[in-house]
């Protein structure tokens, strides 16, 4: 099974520039890349942060940008949206019955587990007891399974980032709650943090992407500053089996050269000097 993970789109008004970036640009390119090179994909799955200022005007633009693609696309919220403009732009979009966006779908059985971990007013994520037990019976129901969110629930080791990961008093249940069901989870992927970020968590595997906008420039020692430019985006693409999982990141804005190699020996052998 294939699947495309974008993130971090950060679609804004049109002709409003978010970061010194045309967002809607890079997303524009993003799309016509898994057009051209991953049609075979089973899901484009989108982990957030679909607007920058959660405006119904940059919704507006997402609904059109979605036209004409390979596959279904899944769609999460992340802390720049707002919940009822996304509705409103989405309104047959599946919610769980507290009306949070959580869904999911099994596609080649495997659970691809949808989560929202959005508050209102906070970039931090949360991610509260009615959505842990909907997650829980989720979890419970399947053998295999794949949890896609905005938020990294587990801190990185990035003190500034860190403060705007999912928040303590929620970090310790879900913890908790995946330890418990750890041997159905196959891998978590997320965005929200702009960069490619590897590990595991509870004993099971993590992957961050990239934005298809700014990246963040991972800092160790920084305590209150987010800090980013606008460097090369990328978009993640998932090859996922039962036992295995390989993560391509793919450079979708490249338009230089290209060098073309064979993989003989000799092929990389150091050209003889002319006599």
């Amino acid at each position: 099974m294939k699947l495309v993970h974008i993130s971090d789109i950060h679609l804004t008004v049109p002709g409003e520039r978010m970061g010194g970036l045309n967002p809607h640009r890079r997303f524009a390119q993003a799309l016509d890349d898994v057009r051209a090179q991953h049609s075979d994909a089973a899901r484009i799955i989108i982990t957030g942060d679909l607007t920058h200022w959660g405006e119904p005007a940059a919704y507006a633009t997402l609904v059109d940008a979605l036209i004409d693609l390979p596959c279904p696309v899944r769609l999460l919220i992340g802390n720049h949206d707002d919940r009822a403009a996304f509705l409103a732009a989405f309104p047959d979009h599946p919610q769980d019955a507290a009306g949070f966006i959580n869904h999911a779908e099994t596609v080649d059985g495997t659970r691809l587990i949808y989560l929202d971990t959005t508050e209102p007013r906070t970039h931090a994520g949360h991610f509260c007891s009615r959505r842990r037990d909907w997650l829980e019976a989720e979890l419970s129901n399947c053998t295999h399974a794949r949890l896609f969110m905005h938020h990294n629930a587990m801190a990185l080791g990035l003190p500034a980032e860190d403060k705007i990961a999912i928040v303590p008093e929620d970090r310790g249940p879900l913890a908790a709650l995946l330890t418990k069901y750890r041997d159905r989870i196959d891998y978590i992927h997320f965005g929200h943090v702009h960069a490619p970020v590897h590990g595991t968590w509870c004993g099971i595997p993590f992957a961050a992407v990239r934005s298809t906008g700014n990246q963040s420039l991972p800092n160790l020692n920084e305590q209150e500053l987010l800090q980013g430019a606008p460097m090369a985006p990328s978009y993640g693409v998932i090859l996922a089996q039962d036992t295995a999982t390989t993560i391509h990141e793919i450079p979708f804005t490249w338009d230089g050269p290209i060098f073309s190699a064979g993989t003989n020996w000799d092929d990389w052998a150091k050209p003889m000097a002319a006599e």
